[in-house]
């Protein structure tokens, strides 16, 4: 009696498809905040968001979590050509988002990327037509004011490794995260094709 290979089971497998995601409220994890450069110099802070997958059976996130857990969108916040920096306003939204208590000094960008990073926060995604160099695309927008806070602070996401993600109290200082996509600041960063949300 020969025994089978293997029998076939679709139950866990997940699309590969990088589209953008559709206009929505999201429940997102501050995955991880970088600084980087154009090769013209224009100098810019991107936010790396990802798709909690922690609430997939949450009734009212069906649609966008329960979806498109583990997909990443990436906000850029471009430094003003006129004063050469960031819209420090804007950055505001987001540390209110992400539970850093009021008053709180944030000496450096690179505290304000640690004071961010591993945090939860609900964000309102937009999909919406960009045209670059004559090619009309969908892209995912996100400004700083569609950051709240997040309706689920404790979190229970586990990442790809199988390591669950760090759960920060809320109004706390978060934990760094360490599955750091961006670990070589300031040099190239190697992303696999399959690791690409586009």
């Amino acid at each position: 009696m020969a025994n089978d290979f293997m029998n076939t089971n679709y139950a866990n497998n997940t699309s590969s498809s990088y589209d953008p995601l559709p206009t929505g409220t999201y429940e997102m994890i501050i995955n991880k905040a970088q600084e980087s450069a154009t090769k013209n110099g224009a100098e810019t802070l991107q936010i790396d968001l990802l798709v909690r997958n922690d609430l997939d059976k949450v009734p009212g996130l069906a649609n966008t979590n329960g979806k498109y857990h583990n997909r990443h969108v990436f906000m850029d916040n471009w430094k003003r050509k006129a004063t050469n920096q960031y819209d420090l306003d804007g950055f505001q939204y987001i540390l209110q988002a992400a539970g850093v208590p009021e008053n709180t000094a944030i000496p450096t960008v690179e505290d304000f990327m640690k004071a961010i990073t591993g945090t939860p926060v609900k964000v309102y995604v937009k999909a919406e037509q960009d045209t670059y160099k004559g090619e009309t695309r969908l892209v995912n927008r996100v400004a700083p004011w569609n950051f709240e806070v997040s309706d689920y602070p404790q979190i229970q996401h586990v990442y790809k490794n199988k390591r669950p993600a760090t759960k920060p109290a809320p109004q706390a200082q978060p934990a760094t995260n360490t599955d750091d996509p961006f670990a070589n600041t300031g040099t190239p960063v190697n992303i696999s094709d399959d690791d690409l949300p586009f």
